[in-house]
């Protein structure tokens, strides 16, 4: 599938060929500390397969429990996070967060990691009070 995307305030564009059943939600505890919420969801692609159309990623390296190195990048204006990669040398795999994704909408997580980590109140959120906006002010 071909999709599109960038940052929140448009500093970084980029386009991208995915594979949509390999749409994943992370519920580790680095996703959700890096996220600022209770999972990510990315979709994958691989290095041939992208493009960065405008701008330089700013880069943060993330050092895994396993001893694997992770960069994190994101937007150097508004910080919104674009991807994670392998460090070092060797074919890539960029996981894209996917909601810098204009196609967000048709990517259906297939499937979640790290489960055992998850928030327990994120299987059922069907009882939480719905808004269809967000409080006046924001």
């Amino acid at each position: 599938m071909k999709i599109d995307g960038g940052c929140h305030c448009g500093y970084l564009t980029y386009e991208a060929e995915i594979d949509e059943t390999k749409v994943s939600v992370c519920h580790c505890t680095d996703c959700q500390a890096l996220s600022g919420t209770a999972f990510r969801v990315s979709a994958h692609t691989y290095e041939d397969a992208f493009t960065q159309l405008a701008g330089e990623p700013r880069e943060y390296i993330k050092v895994g429990s396993s001893g694997a190195r992770r960069i994190q990048a994101f937007c150097p204006e508004c910080g919104s996070q674009i991807y994670s990669t392998s460090a070092g040398d060797g074919p890539k795999v960029y996981n894209l967060r996917t909601g810098t994704i204009r196609q967000r909408e048709a990517l259906v997580p297939k499937s979640q990691i790290w489960f055992r980590s998850a928030q327990s109140w994120v299987e059922d959120l069907s009882s939480v009070p719905k808004i269809q906006e967000g409080p006046a002010g924001r």
